[in-house]
Formats: C-alpha cells, sequence, structure tokens
C-alpha cells in the first residue's frame, strides 16, 4: 500500500478510536439495534473503508486496485482487535 495512504489509513483509525463517544451516541439513538455491537463494527468498518476509498482516489488518483484493496484487508485484520475492543 503506498506509504501516504497507508499513513491516513493509520490516523482514520487512530480518529475512530478517540471518537468512540459519538458511535457510542448513534447507537443509543437507534437503541432498537438488537446486536449494536455489531452494528458499531459495521459504523466503524465503513467509516475506515470509506476513507480508503476515498483517500486513494485523491492521493493516488484512482480507485484502488484489487491488490491495494488486498493489501487494505491486511492491515485491517491486524487492527482488528482494537476495532473490536472500543465498547
Amino acid at each position: 500500500m503506498d506509504e501516504i495512504l497507508l499513513k491516513k489509513m493509520q490516523q482514520k483509525i487512530k480518529d475512530t478510536i478517540s471518537n468512540k463517544d459519538d458511535i457510542k451516541q448513534l447507537l443509543q439513538l437507534l437503541s432498537n439495534i438488537d446486536d449494536s455491537e455489531s452494528f458499531a463494527l459495521g459504523i466503524v468498518v465503513g467509516r475506515i473503508y470509506n476513507s480508503f476509498y476515498y483517500q486513494s482516489k485523491r492521493i493516488l488518483n484512482r480507485e484502488p486496485t484489487s491488490a491495494e484493496f488486498e493489501e487494505f484487508l491486511e492491515f485491517i485484520k491486524t487492527k482488528k482487535s482494537d476495532l473490536e475492543n472500543l465498547w
């Protein structure tokens, strides 16, 4: 993965972790959801994936390739426990 893109993804994960109260507010607003942990993880993953896609287009001036997406998945796999332990 491009080094600048990787740094942006690392920063997005840090931002997401530090803004976990925002996600908790969303969960409270949508309190009728049975599996709130899965829902919260979905919000987090959505934010990070959206950032990856947007930053790829901004930094690389194109959509990410399949190989870059695979690298992104490997990166996310290394951060999985950090993201699951937000709640």
